[in-house]
């Protein structure tokens, strides 16, 4: 009895990464042959379509990357707070919102970084420090990866690097799985809004 046991865990073990692929496939086969607007609506949602574009277009970062943040960041709750106090859409810091402030780069009597939770504010401080990372690094990946884990840690693995490929220095696990999910997102999110956010 133990051996018909034993031999059913194995049958199932074997079969089920195989189910799995197989459910995968057809998934995406199916969304390979839906019509685009329900991909969008479905998979791909967007809030603020136009002030992300227009704070993308004033602070010079792509709106696609800006959607792919907000996704992975806070999954379009404007009123997410995280444990360490990263608040709103983009999961901003107050101090980060107030340096972006105090650099001159938003115009604080229209956006007040002390509204992190109001969804235009946030997407304006949150996009602006992405243009800012853009002016201190050279790829968007390290601009990611700073957004995730601090400018400080790039600057620190870059020094390090000794030639080694970006993505093989990132000394973070969960900084290295960040930047995969937001290139991804913006990936899809260019596919699927290939004119900007706002324009479908």
């Amino acid at each position: 009895m133990p051996d018909t046991r034993n031999a059913l865990f194995w049958r199932w073990y074997r079969t089920l990464p195989v189910l799995f692929m197989t459910a995968m496939l057809a998934l995406t086969l199916v969304v390979e042959v839906l019509p685009i607007d329900m991909v969008r609506g479905v998979f791909f949602p967007v809030s603020y379509a136009e002030k992300i574009d227009d704070a993308a277009e004033r602070h010079g970062v792509d709106a696609h990357l800006v959607a792919a943040v907000i996704r992975c960041e806070s999954g379009w709750n404007e009123t997410a707070q995280s444990g360490a106090g990263a608040v709103g859409l983009m999961q901003l810091m107050p101090d980060t919102a107030k340096s972006i402030a105090g650099l001159g780069l938003v115009d604080t009597n229209a956006y007040d970084p002390n509204r992190l939770t109001d969804a235009s504010t946030n997407i304006e401080y949150g996009t602006a420090y992405l243009a800012y990372l853009q002016s201190q690094l050279e790829t968007q990946d390290e601009v990611i990866c700073a957004y995730n884990a601090g400018i400080g840690a790039v600057q620190g693995w870059q020094q390090a690097a000794d030639g080694s490929e970006f993505v093989d220095i990132i000394a973070y696990p969960e900084t290295r799985e960040y930047l995969n999910s937001v290139n991804e997102a913006q990936r899809q999110y260019a596919k699927y809004y290939p004119n900007g956010m706002s324009v479908v």
